[in-house]
């Protein structure tokens, strides 16, 4: 009895081990990214992200925190250009929710950002001297350091985005990277155009 039971046990592993190795296959390459934990059901099935994505979304997240805080410094001041303040408002507007996309993404794919924390974000960030000269302007002064400084911000989230186009594989990820590329180039000649008329 208990040698028929033990058979009987070892066929059914078999049969589920066959019927786990069958699934892994079927789908090829599209299975490598998915959420195999099942931590999180609300995870995509193209979750599939590589290193290029997860530096992105991590690195791109603290570049657009910056912008926000320096479009709160511009936004806190009076005498500003109203070019200038719509601008600011539009930068917030469209970088908070991205921030919020990013995060979720990172949660999604388990992504250990740990080793980048103090990391010298470069590609445009603004060193601490930099903001601390945002800070203490005033007036249309405030106005054009603003552009003058988001300018080259920009110019660094167009290079880190394009760098995501070249070699991310996430589709949402190199899907936002295209966005920003648009949005903030297009910015940059909105911003020129009012900084040469200040």
């Amino acid at each position: 009895m208990k040698t028929r039971f033990a058979a009987s046990a070892a066929v059914t592993l078999t049969a589920l081990l066959a019927l786990v190795g069958c699934a892994g296959t079927t789908s090829g390459g599209d299975m490598e990214g998915m959420n195999h934990g099942g931590s999180s059901s609300s995870a995509p099935a193209s979750a599939d992200a590589n290193d290029a994505d997860i530096m992105f979304a991590s690195m791109m997240k603290e570049h657009h925190a910056q912008a926000i805080e320096m479009s709160d410094m511009l936004l806190s001041k009076d005498g500003v250009d109203e070019r200038v303040v719509a601008l600011a408002e539009k930068i917030k507007a469209a970088q908070e929710p991205e921030i919020q996309k990013m995060d979720q993404w990172l949660e999604e794919w388990g992504a250990d950002t740990s080793s980048m924390e103090g990391m010298d974000h470069g590609d445009g960030m603004m060193s601490e001297d930099d903001m601390q000269a945002l800070e203490d302007a005033s007036g249309s002064d405030a106005g054009r350091l603003f552009l003058e400084q988001m300018i080259q911000h920009h110019q660094g989230a167009v290079e880190m985005a394009q760098e995501e186009v070249d070699n991310g594989q996430n589709s949402d990820a190199v899907a936002l990277a295209e966005t920003i590329i648009d949005a903030q180039t297009s910015e940059i000649s909105e911003m020129e155009d009012i900084l040469a008329t200040l």
